[in-house]
This record gives structure tokens, C-alpha cells and sequence, in this order.
């Protein structure tokens, strides 16, 4: 075994006070079990913006007790750094319902123990008493001004993983370089601190406040001012079925449905309680669309219900499907969603500001890879349209910027069907989503009108955009390295492609190294990351598609658009052309033979 190794596992050995991955360390030790040591204990997990995601068990590779003090150690000498008040205004820490029971890990230990790192040393934290969810966290850290905040949760992974979310004081996720700062700090604070296990010393703390009552009232009140007509929703005869996915979402929208004066949805009985075994789902992930709807969609035939809202197991998403006349169930993608939703909160915003002069103060934001629908929307309605980088951090904190130069931030989504509709929370949020869908459902039924026909009226009026968005999967970083040099290197003298099959090729944006044909100076105007590969193509018939890596998984992902002008389109010819166009992207592109990538399975 190589000398690393050897030290790694030594001070695991000497430090990890959980008996079960200690256990299991000694174990693999013991085997010489050379791969597995190498995949636990080869590297530390890595901070980045999104913070830690992996797999529990034992390691430094890995999400357990130890890693989670280490982590803490190291953000708490961070924060300390940064906040001269921090002992005065403290943290916020909450958690999912996620388990590891061979590992002894779950995400109320972890919790606990991140609070019991802060609170030896004399810092107030804010710990829910039960699970929230995520979008709780940022919203805490705003309504009681406190310096950061942390979600202990894997969202919509694989069950065997975990994660640990961090915010900063500004409500939002972190960027860069906090991500590199913390991940110093928490190399300078491996050992644990004396009294770092001893999670029962937190109990009686005076330093320690559970905010679960006041936060559930505070949280409630403030999204009803997102209600603009109670009385359709306390008459309305459409029905919704809702689907927690065995995660936290549960009471929460039962809720936000009290707060709009809707009677309760249905949920899903099999779904409804937290349960970290996910057992009715393959992958916990609404995204992945019908497989984990099949439940919903059996309640909805039953009860007649027209609506399927299904958020992911930390509630920070939301998907929704609607009932075709047909007999098929629709399942909207998250740009379809951020279409209705755009139109709907400008919509109401605009009935209750008539005055124009208030249009010139109003922001909507999307992510790059999502659809430019709100572009065309805001182009036509003369508010103002920003699209960011990919993730929700970068959409947060530039809302944050807009919102403290006075300027109004109505809405903000990316495709991953994630949405931003009340700006008290800078972050995506499932919860605020799903009641604000219900009613707009509500007070198009009175119309008689369907979401579908809306959306379809949204596409009439602003111009059809019409996406599809896929992934292959690559688990060689080599491998995807080479593909991305090959687009940059693709006649063999540096340079991009100019055409892509039969489509010809009008624009190129490489975010990985700053370039964009479009600029006069051919320099990137959104912020570029070397770490991560992204290019963006634009073609000559009005479409755009992007190529990039994920940052939470091994996939090479690509979302593609084709943008038509307002007026009467032909959707399916559009489709067709969108169709032919992927083709030629993943056949000349991705070349999936030649990098012997996997393709995305249904």
C-alpha cells in the first residue's frame, strides 16, 4: 500500500469514534482490500460551490460522522474569518430524511453534530427539531439575518448518498472563491476538536434554538402574499394529487394549500412519510418523469383527479403532469413550467400594478441551458430578462444584487425543474412552486381553460420554443476531456466546427475558455470556469444547444432549443426540425461509438 493511503486510514483509525465505519475501515484494512481502500480513503471529498455530495459510509471519500466534523471544523474557522458578529448572529442547520444504516450515518446526526462543532465554540445555532425542506434553510438565513446557513441533504440522488449544502449571509447558495477557502479550512481542521463527538453536550445549550415553529408561521405568512384569488381557490372543483417521494415535502404543501384556502390534495399513501429506503422508486427523481409518477397517476384515475404536482425528496423541485383529453397524462418539462409560471406571476403582477412606469424595475432570470421563453416574454411586455450560469447559486445571488438596487425580481427558473416564484427565498423552492401552479390551474378552470392550452396560447403569443434535453453517460474524465478538445480542435487547425451535419453553425460560446464569436471583442460576457467544460452553439434556423459536463454526475449533458417568432407556427414541423438537428449533434458530436459513451436509459 503507498505511504498516503497508509496515513489516511492511520488517523481515521486514531479519530473516527463511530463504531460502525470504524469497523468497517479496520476491516478493509485487514482484507487488504487495496480498490475499495483506494475509492474510501485515495481522496477527500471535494467542497465546491454545491458543497459535499457522495456516497455514506467510511472514508474521507465518503459522507459519515468524522467527514461531517472535519467539514464543519473547517467552515466554522472560515465564518469566524469572515464575521466579526458571527457569535452574535449565528447559523441555521437543517437536514433531511436520508439514512445509512450500516454506517450508523443519517442527516439528523449529521446535523447534530455540525451544531455541536459550532456551539463549542460559543456560536448560536438555529436547528430545526424535525426535517424541512431545503429551501427553509436560505429562507431562515434571510428572515433572521444570520451568517450562513446549512442543509444537510442529497436532494434527488441515489439513496446510499448524502450531502451538505451551504448559503451565505446574502440568502443565496456560495460561489466561488468560498468554495477553495472553505476546502483550505477544512485541510487546517482535520482532528476533531475535544469535545467534537459529544453531541448530548448541545441539549441543554442556551446557545442551541429550534426555529421550526416560528420559521413554519413566518414561512406561510409570507407566501400568501403570492395568493391573488382565494375565493377560486377555496370553490374550485379541480383536483390535485400530490407526491412527496417518500422525502419531506409532505405537511409542508398540505400547508401552503391551508395558506391559499384550497382544501388539501390527495397524496400518494405509498409516498406521502419519509422513508430513506426510497422503496416504490428506482431514482427518487421526479425529472426522470413517468416511472416516478406511476403511483400519482393511479390515485389521480381514481379519484378523478386532472393534476399530479411531485416534488423531490427535499422539496426543492417540482414536477407537474395534467390529464389530456386524451386519457394521457402530460408530464410538463421544467421549461414548459417556467413558461406558465413566467406568464402567470407577470400576469398577476401586472394586474395589480397598471402603472408602467414599474415595468422598467422588474427582473426575470433563467440559467443559459434553459429556454429563452421568458426573453420573448419580457421583449414584448418591456420588463427586463438576465440569463445566468447554470445552477441556482448564480440565479440567487444575482437576484440578490438586482433586489438591493432596489429592482424587483418576479421570477427565476432553470430547466432541471427548479423555480424561484417569491423572492423571500433566493434559492429554488418546490414548496411555494406547487400551491402557485394549483392556483393558476384554478383560475384557468374557470376560463375553461387547461395548463396545456395556456401553455399553448403562452407559445401563440411570444413565439413557439420548442426543447429537448438528454445526457450520455461517462465515467473516464479522459474520455470527456478528449470529446470537448476534439470540438475545439475539429478541423485539425483549432478551430470549432462551422456546421453540424446538414445545420449550419452562426455562433460558438466556450465557457470553459472564455470565448464567444459574438462579442466584438470575442471574449465570454458570463463568467467562464476552467474546471468544467461547456460550449454553446448557435445554428443559422434559430437553434441553440449546449454541450456540458454535470457537476453533481457522470454525464455529458446537452439541451437544444428552437426559438420561432411570435405568430402561427407550425409546432410538429418545428419538433421535427429540433429532432433532426439532435441527431446530428449526438452522431457527429457526441460520437458515442467512438468514446464508447452510454446513452441516457428510460
Amino acid at each position: 500500500m503507498d505511504t498516503r493511503l497508509d496515513q489516511e486510514t492511520a488517523r481515521w483509525l486514531r479519530w473516527d469514534k463511530n463504531p460502525l465505519t470504524l469497523e468497517s475501515a479496520k476491516q478493509l484494512i485487514k482484507d487488504g482490500n487495496k480498490e475499495e481502500l483506494q475509492k474510501c480513503f485515495g481522496a477527500r471529498m471535494e467542497f465546491g460551490t454545491a458543497g459535499l455530495r457522495a456516497a455514506m459510509g467510511t472514508g474521507i471519500a465518503r459522507m459519515n460522522d468524522l467527514t461531517i466534523i472535519q467539514t464543519t471544523q473547517g467552515f466554522c474557522r472560515y465564518l469566524e474569518k469572515q464575521f466579526s458578529d458571527l457569535k452574535q448572529r449565528g447559523v441555521v442547520i437543517s437536514f433531511d430524511a436520508r439514512a445509512h444504516p450500516p454506517s450508523g450515518s443519517n442527516s439528523k446526526r449529521f446535523a447534530r453534530l455540525a451544531a455541536t462543532t459550532f456551539i463549542t465554540q460559543g456560536i448560536p445555532v438555529y436547528l430545526f427539531s424535525g426535517i424541512t425542506p431545503t429551501p427553509f434553510v436560505p429562507y431562515t438565513v434571510l428572515h433572521l439575518k444570520l451568517c450562513a446557513g446549512i442543509m444537510i441533504t442529497a436532494s434527488h440522488n441515489p439513496k446510499q448518498d448524502n450531502g451538505y449544502k451551504v448559503y451565505w449571509d446574502n440568502g443565496a447558495q456560495i460561489t466561488s472563491p468560498h468554495d477553495k477557502a472553505i476546502s483550505q479550512a477544512i485541510e487546517e481542521n482535520l482532528e476533531p476538536w475535544p469535545q467534537a463527538w459529544d453531541d448530548s453536550l448541545i441539549n441543554g445549550s442556551p446557545l442551541l434554538r429550534d426555529p421550526s415553529a416560528s420559521i413554519n408561521e413566518s414561512y406561510f405568512e409570507d407566501l400568501k402574499k403570492y395568493c391573488f384569488h382565494r375565493s377560486v381557490n377555496r370553490e374550485t372543483k379541480v383536483q390535485f394529487v400530490h407526491t412527496s417521494v417518500h422525502g419531506v415535502g409532505h405537511e409542508f404543501v398540505q400547508s401552503a394549500f391551508k395558506a391559499f384556502g384550497f382544501a388539501p390534495p390527495e397524496a400518494v399513501p405509498e409516498q406521502k412519510d419519509p422513508d430513506p429506503e426510497f422503496p416504490t422508486v428506482k431514482y427518487p427523481n421526479p425529472e426522470e418523469g413517468k416511472g416516478v409518477l406511476t403511483l400519482s397517476f393511479a390515485l389521480a384515475d381514481k379519484t378523478k383527479a386532472k393534476i399530479v404536482l411531485a416534488n423531490d425528496p427535499d422539496a426543492d423541485r417540482l414536477a407537474v403532469a395534467e390529464k389530456q383529453d386524451s386519457g394521457e397524462w402530460r408530464v410538463f418539462s421544467g421549461n414548459e413550467l417556467g413558461a406558465l409560471l413566467g406568464w402567470w406571476l407577470f400576469t398577476s403582477w401586472k394586474e395589480k400594478n397598471p402603472d408602467h412606469s414599474a415595468l422598467k424595475d422588474l427582473y426575470m432570470l433563467s440559467s443559459t441551458v434553459s429556454s429563452k421563453i421568458l426573453r420573448a416574454i419580457a421583449l414584448k411586455e418591456g420588463f427586463h430578462f438576465e440569463e445566468t450560469l447554470t445552477g441556482f447559486k448564480w440565479m440567487g445571488n444575482r437576484a440578490k444584487q438586482l433586489i438591493d438596487q432596489g429592482k424587483n425580481v418576479l421570477f427565476a427558473f432553470e430547466e432541471a425543474i427548479g423555480y424561484m416564484c417569491c423572492p423571500f427565498v433566493l434559492d429554488k423552492d418546490g414548496v411555494s412552486a406547487a400551491v402557485i401552479i394549483a392556483e393558476l390551474a384554478s383560475f384557468l378552470a374557470t376560463k375553461n381553460l387547461s395548463l396545456s392550452q395556456q401553455l399553448k396560447a403562452i407559445y401563440v403569443e411570444y413565439g413557439y420554443h420548442i426543447t429537448k434535453a438528454s445526457y450520455f453517460i461517462c465515467h473516464d474524465q479522459g474520455t470527456i476531456k478528449k470529446l470537448f478538445e476534439n470540438l475545439r480542435n475539429y478541423d485539425g487547425k483549432n478551430n470549432y466546427p462551422k456546421t453540424c451535419g446538414r445545420f449550419e453553425i452562426s455562433g460558438i460560446r466556450d465557457l470553459t475558455t472564455g470565448y464567444d464569436d459574438s462579442q466584438p471583442d470575442k471574449k465570454a460576457v458570463l463568467p467562464t470556469s476552467k474546471s468544467s467544460q461547456m460550449i454553446t452553439f448557435t445554428f443559422a434556423n434559430g437553434g441553440v444547444a449546449t454541450m456540458r459536463t454535470s457537476g453533481t454526475e457522470p454525464k455529458i449533458k446537452y439541451y437544444s432549443e428552437l426559438c420561432a417568432p411570435p405568430g402561427n407556427s407550425d409546432p410538429e414541423q418545428l419538433k421535427k426540425e429540433l429532432n433532426e438537428l439532435v441527431s446530428a449533434i449526438e452522431e457527429h458530436f457526441f460520437q458515442p461509438q467512438k468514446y464508447n459513451l452510454q446513452p441516457k436509459t428510460e
